[in-house]
């Protein structure tokens, strides 16, 4: 997979994300992790960017809002 597959999913969890949550700045710490998230997904196994997005959006939501 290559990192336009990641950067398209990662893309798409954090729009989804802030459109779900307008108070998350664009800039917010989560989207490094959600970041992360899909990279260590992506290198556990071959995963499409819809498929990956998906994990992406699910990941944020389970994401303490007091840590971030």
């Amino acid at each position: 997979m290559d990192d336009a597959v990641l950067k398209n999913a990662a893309e798409t969890a954090w729009t989804v994300y802030r459109a779900r949550h307008p108070e998350v700045d664009l800039f917010d710490s989560r989207r490094c992790l959600l970041e992360r998230h899909l990279l260590r997904r992506r290198e556990e196994r071959e995963s499409d960017a819809e498929e990956l997005a998906s994990f992406g959006i699910a990941y944020l939501c389970r994401l303490p809002r007091d840590e971030c």
